[in-house]
């Protein structure tokens, strides 16, 4: 998703200054905030705008629970709601206790073990089996996890960090980002195995079987086994007579698949997204993610970006039960008064209460027979979309962020698809784009549309360009706010160099632009760093679309893994925020890729030189005029590499998530940084935050 600014005059200043510089306020110099041990420079955080959200990993009962993102439940027998949660699984009594059966909150891993000595890594699905065992997809270790009652994690089949599609027994199988997963009463499990395209089933000896699709190939056909079609099947679910039900998520879909793979369209038209009820073919969903079914063979869907729970009865008939498509919220209440932010799991109990994995709202929420929504655990953040001054503005899950040098900050209000503008006083406004209104129309201000534009990044003259991820194009802003679309042709997700609409993206998560102009790109889902010249012509810079991996080299001789954001130095150099390699990656001007930090399948907080260091997940980088890379960790922590490989940390306290305003800052997730003058502008949690530095 996320960040950016460029522009070599608003490179850190490593002075105290008590003026105003850069266009933002100067804090008096400050005692040690503790984020660099002894000798650390003093530095502070405080709001610049919107309003401090409630996400975190906090046990405890009700609204005094904390979720970090929740992205699936399922609920047991008992009541109990089961949810899996970034790197944790925790379990909801019935009564709204909230606590921790395994993993620890931000350690990224894949290791067995009991309670919190386990790991995961971004768990995506979760089911439960008439014993109490818990089933995981876990996601980005491509695998599929057991935990018994009593928090013992084990790994069901696959090997971690070993993707591909190959059927076969426990470690000696293959996945590749396996997002939904169920269980029947046999014991058999089944995975919606996203990246392959591919439905999937686990005997209780571990035996791997493909039950439906065939890998690599992306469709909507209907058919028997391998030739059916998918697009990037997410949840699913098993009725009692072994037919699986799958959220086909980018054909805005629900399909049925029977336990001899033969594929049929049960609600929704491949391609057609929309929010409209009705029967089979008629309905519209809009990226549905999550199903579950119950007694009586009716599914329940989690239509993510309508923000609505949506109910699908054995015939097809489709209706809407809670929420309104395309207003996102938090609040409580009954069907159409209710509000959801982007909710992504659902699982039902055997008196017919859906439970909701609120993700955005990092809520669990409740949701009767009669439509009564209320909120079993934790609470939602401050969002929205209202421009004003300071706190009383309001984003929607704000990803990149730039500033010019006049120490304006644009904002990739990514849930909003707007791109917002703030001035170093605090004053937002909406500088394109209508909140609410996705789409990739170009225009003028309001009459724009993006479709969750992921990342920002400001030339000298002040154009705006947007990572615009869910379109797949990279948009320019002019500072009159007429967008027009630089490279890319919206809806077209893939892989090509070319010129302007005969280029391809897949998923760009992250942008940066340099002294001529040029702009960069994280090609996140092609595994590229592409190049962009002011004309719109489009050459891959370094690794090879669709080898995501890890090595360095030169131009396609080199690899990365997801990458989700770049910076670039004044010489030319980009610096890559190579999320799933854990690692800080340099390309030069020619091409040669290097890494400057971190080690390859080691997640960590380490401080340290080169390949001593330890990062977990980095997610977003800002680059000064002297070279110091600056890295937004998803350990919530802010880390400095300097040109030699050094690694140290800013700010933050690792794993100590939660967003703490003052002398020791603390973040929640810093989604991305830019720097401005003596300060880091960080957007985290719905808020955008100023770090201010002392003397370094």
């Amino acid at each position: 998703m996320m960040k950016k600014m460029q522009s070599a005059q608003l490179g850190l200043c490593l002075v105290v200054l008590t003026a105003t510089s850069c266009g933002f306020p100067r804090l008096p110099e400050l005692a040690d905030g503790g984020g660099g041990g002894e000798g650390a420079p003093p530095f502070g955080l405080e709001l610049l705008a919107g309003n401090i959200g409630g996400s975190g990993s906090v046990d405890g009962t009700g609204m005094a629970a904390r979720f970090d993102f929740p992205t699936s439940v399922a609920v047991d027998s008992m009541g109990n709601v089961y949810v899996a949660a970034r790197t944790t699984l925790r379990k909801l009594t019935a009564a709204g206790v909230v606590t921790t059966l395994a993993g620890s909150a931000r350690m990224f891993g894949d290791a067995d073990g009991t309670g919190d000595a386990a790991r995961f890594d971004f768990p995506s699905g979760v089911a439960v089996d008439s014993a109490g065992n818990i089933y995981v997809a876990d996601q980005y270790n491509h695998t599929i996890r057991k935990v018994t009652p009593a928090g013992v994690v084990t790994t069901l089949a696959g090997t971690a960090r070993m993707t591909g599609s190959v059927d076969s027994t426990g470690s000696a199988a293959r996945f590749s980002y396996p997002a939904g997963v169920a269980v029947d009463s046999a014991g058999n499990v089944y995975i919606g195995d996203q990246y392959n395209q591919t439905i999937r089933k686990i005997t209780p000896a571990g035996v791997v079987t493909t039950l439906a699709g065939t890998t690599g190939l992306t469709g909507s056909a209907d058919g028997t086994g391998a030739a059916a079609r998918f697009d990037f099947p997410s949840g699913v679910a098993v009725d009692s007579a072994g037919n699986i039900y799958v959220a086909d998520l980018y054909n805005h879909t629900i399909r049925k698949v029977t336990p001899a793979g033969v594929v049929t369209t049960l609600a929704g038209t491949a391609g057609l997204a929309g929010s409209a009820d009705g029967i089979g073919a008629a309905a519209r969903f809009n990226n549905p993610f999550g199903v579950a079914l119950d007694s009586a063979g009716n599914v329940y869907v989690s239509d993510q970006h309508n923000y609505t729970i949506r109910k699908v009865t054995p015939a097809g008939g489709v209706t809407t039960l809670a929420g309104t498509a395309g207003l996102a919220g938090s609040a409580d209440g009954t069907a159409t008064t209710a509000g959801f932010k982007t909710p992504r799991g659902v699982a039902v109990d055997s008196t017919g209460n859906v439970y909701v994995a609120d993700e955005f709202n990092s809520t669990i929420r409740k949701l009767t027979p009669a439509g009564v929504v209320t909120t079993l655990a934790g609470t939602a953040g401050m969002f929205g979309s209202a421009d004003g001054t300071g706190a009383a503005a309001r984003f929607n899950d704000p990803f990149g962020v730039a500033v010019d040098s006049a120490g304006n900050v644009y904002v990739a209000d990514y849930s909003n698809s707007t791109i917002r503008k703030v001035t170093a006083a605090g004053g937002v406004t909406t500088l394109a784009g209508t909140a609410g209104m996705f789409g990739s129309a170009n225009g003028t201000g309001a009459a724009a549309r993006f479709n969750y534009p992921a990342d920002v990044a400001v030339d000298s003259a002040g154009n705006v360009y947007v990572a615009d991820e869910f379109n797949s194009t990279i948009r320019k802003i002019t500072p009159a706010g007429i967008v027009t679309t630089l490279a890319g042709t919206a809806g077209l997700a893939d892989y090509k160099d070319g010129t302007g609409p005969d280029a391809f993206f897949n998923g760009p998560a992250g942008v940066a632009v340099d002294s001529a102009d040029n702009v960069y790109v994280a090609d996140r889902h092609n595994s590229t760093i592409r190049k962009i010249t002011p004309a719109g012509v489009v050459t891959t810079l370094a690794g090879t679309a669709g080898q995501p991996g890890y090595r360095d080299g030169t131009g396609a001789a080199a690899a990365f893994y997801n990458p989700y954001d770049v910076a670039v130095d004044s010489a030319g150099n980009v610096y890559v925020a190579d999320w799933l390699n854990n690692t800080i990656r340099k390309v030069t001007p020619a091409g040669v890729v290097t890494t400057l930090a971190g080690a390859v399948g080691m997640v960590g907080s380490a401080d340290g030189t080169g390949a001593a260091a330890r990062f977990n997940h980095p997610i977003s980088v800002a680059v000064d005029s002297t070279g110091n890379v600056y890295v937004a960790d998803f350990d919530a922590t802010i880390r400095k590499v300097t040109p030699t490989g050094t690694t140290t940390t800013v700010a933050g306290t690792a794993y100590a998530a939660g967003i703490l305003l003052g002398a020791t800052p603390r973040f929640a997730i810093p989604l991305s940084l830019a720097i401005a003058g003596d300060s880091i502008v960080v957007s985290d949690n719905n808020a955008i935050l100023l770090l201010h530095h002392g003397a370094q």
